[in-house]
């Protein structure tokens, strides 16, 4: 029986409640945006699934204060071994190296955690907002208004989508909501892709693997490192995962698992102790076996796709596995999956709080779908090198352990997520001086470096200053302050800022949060010398020298490649760096936020 229930509106809906889907949730509910989230699935992931994060996406989570639990109650992965072939029909060890291989990565090493435990550090941080996932509810309707005034007026709500409701009796409840925005980041069948006839793009390769979880019983020495190995009976990759746990992926011929007539995976043909079977095999002369049965496991063949487009009209967007898919290898899915969130939840706040115009959403698309095909060609590359035959004696045209080693180390920044950089657009400047800072990217996220408080010596982590709050940030290297020739180009960059065109006076200042960064010696500095507008709280002039200890920061200067005429670095609300300029640069600036944001 199917009860109709009164029509209701929200901000943005969310379809899907994965990784893409909480984190977005989370930023929204943070941001205060009228947000809510559905999953047809009744329960949340309990085991299984995607289990590896990145150095950047930890970065991420600390930008939302979230950091503390994922290092807690994940598994830190340092180190990778790499095994290959010996003449015996064995395997042994090549070499190791480290696994992160990114070197401004604040967190050297990778985490491996499931899923379901990383959808409940989201979970349990917005329930503290009232949002939580609505379950056992699906959309089995959704429609686009085409009135083009509607469809530019951010006060409007043109996604009409039909829900259904399973009530514990059974019981069908369709609602109607009438949304601003709708995000689909239901999965790889993504409804919402496939109700705007949104293709996917690209092939589906020849590699089939299995996966187990499982506390193991073994005496492979590598079994707390990732393992990449290959050998002469297939190839696998092991990670260490939490609780003691391992996940093993196995590669498996086709004809074990292929339904002959379809030529589609066929999971019945295959069961978790034949998988095993095949990785002790692939993994002699060491051996492997659960201590408490296994505790997930899955088939899948690698797609590599994008999808044509990542949203429709600015109004409809897909996130995750709806827009990319590829293989797990190199632990890139549920990573790009929260990025794109994460690039796209600070944007969706300022059209609704009407501080931009809904043009700036074309950016989320022209973003991370160049990701997404970056990492498609990526994968390609390592998905066939990491699945291919090793070289033998028989097998001379094989894939070498050398071979294999440089890529896995030449593509560490794109692995680690360090890499992504953003090009121009209306919300990435164009860097008009290329020389000025030399380690400081325009369109990269800025990387962690520790500087010293100017009023209690208190070391900083500057990423610690640059969270996911929905400001934009104004970086404001002055050089040695003391110097009188930087103490007055300081004070003309202060009489630029008060003027009224300036963007601090044109725009709320609620959207902005200075903080600046001198040359000084934390013995003899006075912070209260600083003009009040670039020291909106004590907290906010910091020094670059050594805590009291001598071990903790200095350099930072040197690290960023900050001239000692000092610089302006202007950081996006996700982090990334939109603008530098010289001290003198005000006016660049202004033109730079003229070019999107509303008064």
């Amino acid at each position: 029986m199917a009860v109709q229930s009164a029509e209701s509106k929200v901000d943005v809906l969310i379809v899907g409640a994965g990784p893409a889907g909480v984190m977005c949730a989370n930023a929204l509910s943070l941001a205060g945006v009228n947000v809510r989230i559905v999953d047809k699935r009744d329960a949340k992931v309990a085991t299984g699934q995607a289990d590896g994060i990145a150095p950047r996406t930890t970065e991420v989570f600390q930008s939302y204060g979230l950091a503390d639990r994922l290092l807690r109650e994940g598994c830190r992965v340092y180190m990778a071994a790499f095994y290959n072939p010996n003449e015996t029909g064995g395997i042994e060890l090549s070499n190791r190296a480290p696994d992160v291989t990114a070197p401004s990565a604040r967190y050297p090493f990778e985490l491996a955690l499931h899923q379901g435990a990383i959808e409940a550090i989201f979970l349990d941080s917005m329930k503290t907002r009232g949002v939580e996932v609505q379950r056992s509810t699906r959309p089995t309707g959704i429609e686009l208004s085409t009135d083009a005034a509607e469809l530019v007026d951010p006060t409007s709500y043109p996604v009409k989508v039909t829900l259904e409701c399973l009530s514990l009796d059974g019981t069908a409840h369709h609602e109607v909501v009438h949304a601003k925005f709708v995000l689909g980041a239901d999965g790889a069948h993504s409804w919402v892709r496939n109700a705007f006839g949104i293709t996917m793009d690209g092939e589906q390769t020849d590699f089939i693997w299995g996966v187990l979880d499982m506390v193991p019983d073994t005496d492979f020495p590598d079994i707390r490192n990732k393992s990449l190995i290959h050998s002469n009976n297939g190839s696998c990759l092991l990670v260490p995962r939490e609780a003691e746990r391992i996940r093993i992926y196995i590669q498996i011929a086709d004809t074990d698992v292929c339904d002959p007539k379809t030529g589609r995976v066929d999971k019945d043909r295959m069961s978790p102790e034949q998988l095993l079977k095949v990785a002790q095999k692939s993994l002699i002369p060491y051996t492997l076996n659960p201590t408490n049965g296994i505790n997930w496991w899955t088939l899948y063949i690698i797609g590599q796709r994008v999808a044509s487009k990542f949203s429709v009209h600015n109004r409809v967007f897909i996130a995750g596995d709806a827009c990319h898919t590829h293989s797990p290898k190199a632990g890139q899915g549920m990573n790009a999956s929260m990025n794109d969130s994460h690039n796209l939840a600070w944007k969706l706040a300022y059209v609704l709080r009407g501080w931009a115009p809904i043009s700036i959403l074309s950016t989320y698309e022209s973003e991370r779908r160049k990701y997404a095909l970056d990492l498609i060609a990526f994968d390609k590359i390592y998905a066939t090198l990491f699945s291919g035959k090793p070289v033998t004696k028989e097998n001379v045209n094989g894939v070498s352990h050398e071979q294999f080693l440089k890529t896995y180390q030449t593509f560490g920044g794109f692995t680690s997520g360090i890499g992504v950089h953003y090009d121009r657009s209306v919300l990435v400047s164009e860097n008009a001086h290329p020389t000025l800072v030399r380690n400081m990217v325009v369109g990269e996220r800025v990387a962690p470096q520790n500087f010293v408080g100017a009023a209690d010596s208190t070391p900083y982590n500057l990423q610690d200053l640059l969270p996911s709050d929905f400001r934009f940030k104004l970086l404001v290297f002055t050089g040695d302050f003391n110097e009188p020739i930087q103490t007055r180009k300081v004070e003309g960059l202060v009489k630029s800022l008060e003027r009224p065109e300036s963007f601090l006076n044109k725009y709320p200042r609620e959207r902005f949060d200075i903080t600046t960064i001198s040359k000084g010696n934390k013995l003899e500095f006075d912070y209260l010398k600083v003009p009040q507008l670039l020291r909106p709280h004590w907290s906010k002039v910091l020094l670059d020298d050594t805590d009291v200890s001598g071990t903790i920061g200095g350099k930072g200067y040197a690290y960023y490649g900050i001239p000692d005429e000092g610089a302006l670095v202007v950081v996006r609300p996700d982090g990334y760096i939109t603008i530098i300029t010289p001290l003198d640069g005000a006016d660049e600036i202004n033109k730079y936020f003229a070019g999107f944001m509303n008064a």
